[in-house]
């Protein structure tokens, strides 16, 4: 059949996602309409990228404007907006400077070279990285080589090397893998495991490894692509243990589905990079500059850090209290609107039970329900996913 006729059979594109039989047509809000007509409440936010939604009428007309005037001009020059959003991430992160790309894999993959140049710019020809258990970081052979999942993993060695694997949450496993190792550069994580299945690190951890990177003079990063963005009630998860990195890498949100990038740089990175070291062809594109620009001044303007934190405290009190003492539940975990559901069993088929009763969500490490939605959620929508989701859950386990 021709795939112009059937919107969802896509037999030119390569199969590299299982996808839900839908194609999905327009979006207003928190809900989106697939071609058929049906609606859905959007739990996902595309992954944790629709911040202000779909069809924002603040947002909208301002990427109008800019896709008439400039979509792309090269970093051979300056593109004016890159320093307004630089600015607006330095003053809202206590950091220096900003790095843009394109997605979170090469703010990854960036920082991943900002710690070996960081190395080697110190006299250490094999620098090593401390990475985790569970991690995510991307695709590409480097960020596949950090992401701490063998599945993911499969297939594509050689892995590149210069990785120590650590647990979560323990300062001593840490102290251990990394004694009398002259040759580690960077501890690198995400404030909270996203594909890894919601793994949030404590803050009295987070303040450890802050204190030992300071000790040894270890660069701190923290990938705050998914958990980044205003999702938890702060611009960034981290700060809610009072620390400043030294490398932040950002994505998904920041440009609330316009593909954008971001590493931010303290004092001890920021000029690692010099002409030549690094660079980008789309990254920082007058489009995506004032998408993130944009999404910035209207989640300030309508308080959507605020809203974050309330809504979604609201969501897992409704969650909880509809699973309480539930056998088969093994935790909800998260902060925010970033939250994860652990079952004692695999619950992917959620995913498509869930898009028939009209909710958008996705299942990740096997077990675990990902809600990651946009930012604008309101009370009254939260109280509607948790309408649709938790009778889905309540049959699942029953089964």
């Amino acid at each position: 059949m021709n795939a112009a006729l059937n919107p969802v059979a896509s037999p030119h594109v390569m199969n590299t996602y299982g996808r839900l039989p839908i194609a999905m047509s327009h979006g207003r809000g928190c809900r989106l309409w697939d071609t058929n007509g049906k609606e859905y409440l959007d739990a996902l936010g595309g992954i944790a990228v629709n911040t202000l939604g779909h069809g924002h009428p603040k947002l909208v007309p301002a990427l109008q404007d800019q896709v008439a005037k400039l979509i792309h001009s090269s970093n051979y020059y300056h593109v004016t907006n890159q320093e307004v959003l630089a600015q607006m991430l330095v003053e809202r992160s206590g950091m220096t400077n900003v790095f843009f790309c394109s997605t979170g894999l090469e703010a990854n993959e960036a920082a991943l070279k900002l710690a070996r140049k960081y190395g080697h710019d110190k006299g250490i020809e094999r620098p090593e990285i401390v990475v985790y258990e569970k991690a995510f970081h991307g695709r590409s052979i480097a960020t596949l080589s950090a992401t701490g999942n063998p599945k993911v993993q499969a297939g594509f060695g050689p892995l590149v090397e210069g990785f120590i694997r650590v647990p979560l949450n323990d300062v001593e496993a840490l102290k251990k893998a990394t004694a009398g190792n002259p040759n580690v550069v960077a501890v690198f994580f995400e404030t909270i495991q996203g594909e890894g299945g919601i793994n949030p690190m404590r803050a009295q951890y987070l303040k450890d490894v802050r204190a030992l990177c300071d000790a040894n003079d270890w660069l701190l990063m923290i990938d705050e692509v998914q958990c980044g963005m205003g999702r938890t009630g702060k611009w960034f998860a981290h700060q809610w243990a009072g620390i400043v990195p030294d490398v932040m890498p950002l994505a998904k949100g920041l440009g609330s589905g316009v593909p954008i990038g971001a590493v931010v740089a303290g004092p001890k990175a920021a000029n690692i990079f010099q002409p030549g070291n690094h660079g980008t062809t789309f990254g920082g594109n007058p489009l995506a500059m004032r998408a993130g620009v944009e999404t910035i001044r209207i989640m300030e303007e309508d308080g959507l850090l605020e809203n974050a934190a309330r809504v979604g405290e609201h969501l897992r009190a409704a969650l909880a209290k509809g699973l309480e003492g539930k056998p088969g539940v093994k935790e909800i975990r998260g902060q925010g609107l970033m939250i994860g559901i652990e079952l004692t069993k695999p619950c992917g088929a959620l995913t498509q039970r869930a898009a028939d009763a009209g909710l958008l969500l996705s299942v990740t490490a096997d077990s675990v329900i990902r809600l990651v939605p946009p930012l604008i959620l309101t009370t009254a929508e939260a109280d509607e996913v948790a309408g649709i989701l938790l009778p889905l859950i309540h049959a699942f386990l029953a089964e």
